[in-house]
């Protein structure tokens, strides 16, 4: 039985929260690789939401068990913060159903501080990225520059001073840049203090239990945050997130070889939205864009800012489905579309007065790309809730069929509302 990857083929916001939800009940290990508490998921189960950031969706499921892998970056206070809510609203989460990978990067006060920093400065001159200022991208850049504070030195509290100090060094030189006051070694030592006990208890070799799931013949859904857009390497650089989005990153966040990975399902809206700064070819920023974005209830479930909302850009997702080697997608909020007369597809760019069919990779290019539409008739009828190809109306059939030519990937699930129910199953990922 092959092992399955959700990954977003757009900016993010697809709705992978309702389809790894769905799919979780097929797992028996829900694995999120990469991202942080930057990214947000939402779970509507028997009419109660859930809102995750850092706890893989299979949390929510009794009897799965829940990994955070290597590649992710915790907040440590954010997650226990987290499992408290869920607590509130009757989910248990405890060492039992949920694993840690002990060398998984920490999140400390002083990355959110810097991103705020930065944020700053960058509004100031004119090149805001519009990060979630989390923290998330400076402790990248501890753990790629070797001075990250991880998981298994909660474990191993008299190792840490020394650890603290050489962090330190380098984020009190970058404070006395921005004017800020230096940080004190005590400040971080007692909020690693505070939370270990916590958190100790959850960490283990991810990378073994997850050798051992997979030799067992247990099925392995690996859960990526934010979109393929977002990519450190493939999205809109430099206005993108600070991790590899991409399918690829499930074997390396997580410790599995890249055989370990059977189907890739790409989670693709039927309309695109976006949250943040950057280059957004299809934006409408007219009635039409209004419309999706109240029909659709476009506002990031971390930080509530409104999405930017625009037609489906068939070049993007068929760029995404490249990317990732994507199998089949799950196609969500076509319900969003109904009633509109006429719907647009963004089928090529042009560039300076010629054709592509790419996004090219220099920012500059990125923001005169000017889209070429096909356009298509609209439905009337609602398609809120179907569960058949025979609940749709003829133009959304019509619809969804043409977006598959598009982009070259099958629709494998369409979802028609936030219900996991409303779900038209067309290949299950899990299938043999």
């Amino acid at each position: 039985m092959g092992n399955v990857v959700v990954v977003g083929s757009q900016w993010g916001d697809e709705g992978k929260g309702k389809i790894v939800d769905w799919l979780s009940e097929r797992a028996d290990v829900v694995v999120r690789f990469q991202g942080g508490h930057n990214a947000g998921h939402t779970l509507v189960i028997d009419g109660t939401s859930y809102k995750l950031s850092l706890l893989p969706s299979g949390v929510v499921r009794p009897g799965k068990l829940a990994v955070i892998g290597n590649g992710v970056v915790v907040d440590p206070h954010a997650l226990v913060a987290e499992i408290g809510r869920l607590a509130d609203q009757g989910v248990v989460v405890n060492p039992e159903n949920l694993r840690i990978a002990e060398n998984a990067t920490l999140i400390l006060s002083l990355h959110r501080e810097l991103d705020g920093l930065r944020e700053d400065a960058a509004s100031n001159s004119g090149i805001k990225i519009g990060t979630t200022r989390r923290g998330i991208g400076p402790a990248y850049e501890d753990k790629v520059g070797r001075r990250a504070i991880r998981m298994l030195d909660l474990a191993d509290i008299p190792t840490l001073p020394i650890k603290i100090d050489r962090l330190l060094d380098h984020h009190n030189a970058l404070r006395r840049g921005f004017g800020q006051p230096e940080v004190s070694h005590d400040v971080i030592l007692k909020e690693l203090t505070d939370v270990a006990d916590q958190l100790v208890p959850y960490i283990e070799p991810v990378w073994r239990l997850l050798d051992e799931k997979k030799r067992k013949g247990e099925r392995i859904l690996f859960e990526g945050a934010q979109g393929t857009l977002l990519d450190i390497d493939h999205g809109t650089y430099p206005f993108v997130t600070s991790s590899n989005t991409v399918a690829g990153q499930a074997a390396a966040g997580s410790g599995m070889g890249p055989g370990s990975v059977g189907y890739v399902l790409g989670i693709t809206k039927a309309y695109t939205t976006r949250v943040g700064e950057g280059p957004f070819p299809t934006e409408l920023n007219d009635e039409v864009g209004q419309f999706l974005g109240e029909r659709g209830h476009e506002f990031g479930t971390v930080t509530g800012r409104k999405r930017r909302c625009g037609w489906f850009d068939a070049v993007l997702v068929r760029q995404s489905v490249a990317t990732n080697g994507i199998t089949g997608i799950a196609l969500t909020k076509l319900d969003v579309l109904d009633g509109l007369e006429e719907i647009k597809v963004c089928v090529g760019y042009e560039l300076d007065g010629k054709k592509i069919d790419y996004l090219p990779a220099a920012q500059g290019a990125q923001a005169r790309v000017v889209p070429i539409y096909k356009s298509f008739e609209g439905w009337k009828d609602t398609t809120v809730g179907a569960r058949h190809w025979s609940d749709l109306p003829a133009q959304a059939v019509k619809y969804v069929k043409q977006i598959e030519e598009l982009i070259g990937a099958p629709v494998a699930l369409l979802s028609t509302s936030p219900e996991r129910e409303d779900t038209i199953l067309v290949q299950d990922p899990f299938q043999d």
